[in-house]
């Protein structure tokens, strides 16, 4: 079986140095020097191409094509971006500009920019009229052999891997629209043999991503839509050569938040909200009937569970205000779910979140282009505007007034569904007019406002774009598979909202067809990507419908894969599943707790595949707070058993093992 590392790695020495490399690359992306602390700022032009140097090598644009090239400081010629997909017509002739290069597509009213910074590629194009352009095209060149895409926490995927190029992957065919949630973060890399390259898309808004099987190989192509109406008539993509590893793009993106003043830190939201704090060690559960009771509370310190996250449902039967002291009095956080997005007529709306005072609802809904409403969830209603709500605000208080409505029992947190999730609008209302990026800002204020208030703030699927004002999220976790929504549509399968106390969709065990398994829950296909980028900027979560215990087939490679990215487990619990589910909840939460407790604040260091066959993984968290090895395969290797976790914290006498129960 082919080996995870380059053919001149493999002996276990040059193993090790592999992983080095990755700490080190840590390290330098952080900066804005090469390896010998010159400046990277030099460029060259000469017989149509544009020359600029990157950390690691040097890159060559053909301004007649748009076509990229890198030569790697160690030798040897890489292709990061074959030609453009559309036409461009005869460049213009190249200035120089500082750092870089600039030149002109007269034909495609085109100007573009390519110049280095902190060590990255840079080229942004800036279009005079509306129109198109299909690039950056990767992973065209001969030696690329992994995709990693940020579908949920992450997926690394071989390139030639049949499986993948199936069309009911959903990953090939149909565009992936980056500014939309469908990827947690608006990047993609690949492993070109012994480097890799990092692609980001900082203008995600107006970008898709589209992979397509060339003789059997994954390919991705990008493409932007210059739109003056969307305000979308710049495109910037971000180049740069790291060592292959698979999370590398993630340590790139990070690198580039934190450049960009972007992202968010878990210590510091504590420090301003201590109540923050309590997300460390939680597991999070959703309650419903006897669970959300003062006595189920209890019942869960009872086992002895030490924290947990606590949510219910926008019904008719909140948590009442005894049993939210009754959790927080045992150190448990508590909130409801709600939601600003949907709007129905609330002599009829199906629930209390979708009933709003006076004439919000229809005056209120998104338009689309044609002038009608936006259709909202499961076609009810509408999706109500975010711009309509701000210009509101400031003498309605709509959101404000919901919000104080919703925590009146004493609830110290919020999950605001949607919100963060990048399902944006254009709102072509003559009343509130918005534009996809207007829409982002929206939500980013008011969910700021419920952070500043004190709230301990939680959103669905959040992108990487949200992390700065949001405690934790659900759903991020998640590398969900297109087969997961049409599953979730056959009510006999998945189940319904019946009974009210415990609806199926929620409490029914379900067993995933073994292709969606696959594609969501293979280790092998699994890695860290949100965590390398966002861990210790917030807490990451699955999907609150995907409890621990709607697919019992999957148990063991949840619990392991949670705690080998040290993020906590969802439940869903009633009175039933809490007596059922209770014992193992604490069993796993008491491994947990004292895990993320030490690391939950700390940066993801590194992520390494420490057999060919990729079934032993192994991360560390900070300058060595956590190391953690999962083993998913059938034999001990590594010291630690097979199906087993061992997890240790610095000052640790030896590892803690867990051994999670597989389900049936």
């Amino acid at each position: 079986m082919r080996s995870i590392l380059p053919a001149r790695s493999r002996t276990s020495r040059r193993a090790a140095a592999h992983g080095l490399a990755y700490t080190l690359v840590l390290a330098a992306l952080a900066g804005c020097t090469t390896a010998n602390g010159a400046e990277v700022s030099a460029a060259g032009t000469a017989d149509g191409k544009v020359t600029v140097p990157v950390r690691g090598g040097t890159a060559v644009i053909d301004t007649a094509s748009l076509a990229v090239r890198v030569h790697p400081a160690a030798g040897g010629d890489l292709e990061l971006s074959g030609p453009a997909a559309t036409g461009l017509g005869r460049p213009g002739p190249v200035t120089q500009v500082r750092g870089g290069a600039r030149w002109t597509y007269p034909a495609k009213g085109l100007t573009v920019t390519a110049v280095a910074e902190r060590g990255r590629l840079r080229v942004d194009l800036a279009a005079g009229r509306d129109g198109e352009v299909r690039w950056p095209v990767t992973g065209t060149d001969a030696s690329a052999s992994d995709l990693q895409l940020p579908r949920g926490e992450g997926l690394n995927i071989p390139v030639g891997d049949a499986f993948w190029s199936a069309p009911e992957r959903g990953l090939t065919g149909e565009p992936i629209d980056l500014g939309s949630g469908a990827l947690t973060m608006p990047m993609w890399g690949y492993t070109y043999g012994g480097l890799g390259a990092s692609y980001l898309v900082p203008t995600d808004i107006g970008t898709s991503l589209r992979f397509a099987s060339e003789r059997g190989r994954l390919r991705g192509t990008a493409t932007h839509t210059f739109d003056r109406g969307d305000d979308t008539r710049s495109y910037t993509v971000t180049f740069a050569l790291t060592d292959g590893n698979p999370v590398a793009p993630a340590v790139d993106y990070r690198d580039w938040l934190s450049e960009h003043g972007r992202l968010g830190s878990l210590r510091d939201k504590i420090r301003t909200n201590p109540a923050d704090g309590r997300l460390l060690g939680a597991f999070h559960a959703y309650l419903w009937g006897d669970a959300r009771t003062p006595q189920g509370v209890e019942e869960l310190r009872k086992l002895g569970v030490s924290r947990m996250w606590l949510g219910y449902d926008a019904g008719n039967d909140p948590m009442s205000a005894r049993a939210v002291s009754t959790a927080q009095k045992n150190g448990y956080l508590v909130g409801p779910y709600d939601s600003f997005a949907n709007g129905q007529d609330p002599a009829t709306a199906d629930s209390p979140s979708s009933a709003w005072p006076g004439r919000v609802y229809p005056d209120y809904c998104v338009t689309d282009a044609k002038g009608k409403p936006e259709t909202g969830f499961g076609n009810r209603g509408c999706y109500l505007s975010s711009q309509a709500f701000e210009r509101a605000e400031p003498g309605r208080h709509l959101l404000a007034d919901r919000t104080r409505h919703m925590v009146a029992n004493g609830a110290d947190s919020y999950f605001l569904d949607v919100d963060a999730a990048g399902d944006l609008f254009r709102d072509h209302s003559p009343g509130h007019p918005m534009t996809k990026a207007r829409d982002r800002a929206n939500r980013l204020a008011r969910m700021k406002r419920l952070t500043d208030s004190g709230l301990v703030l939680g959103s669905e699927s959040a992108g990487a774009w949200a992390n700065q004002v949001l405690a934790f999220d659900h759903g991020s976790a998640t590398p969900v598979g297109d087969g997961l929504w049409a599953l979730q549509r056959d009510k006999e399968v998945w189940g319904g909202y019946a009974p009210e106390k415990a609806p199926k969709t929620f409490f029914k065990p379900v067993d995933l067809p073994a292709d969606l398994a696959r594609e969501m829950y293979d280790p092998k296909y699994r890695v860290p990507l949100y965590e390398t980028a966002l861990h210790g900027s917030l807490v990451n979560v699955e999907r609150w419908e995907l409890s621990y215990g709607k697919l019992p087939r999957q148990k063991a490679a949840r619990a392991m894969l949670a705690m080998l990215y040290n993020i906590p487990l969802n439940y869903v619990l009633d009175g039933p599943a809490l007596k059922k589910e209770g014992p193992e909840l604490a069993a796993l939460q008491r491994y947990f707790a004292p895990l993320h407790q030490k690391a939950g604040t700390e940066r993801l260091t590194s992520f390494r595949w420490l057999t060919a066959d990729r079934a032993v993984q192994r991360t560390v968290f900070g300058a060595g707070v956590l190391t953690v090895t999962a083993n998913f395969g059938a034999t001990a290797s590594h010291g630690v058993p097979a199906g087993c976790v061992s997890a240790k914290l610095k000052g640790d006498r030896g590892p803690r093992l867990l051994c999670p129960k597989a389900g049936s």
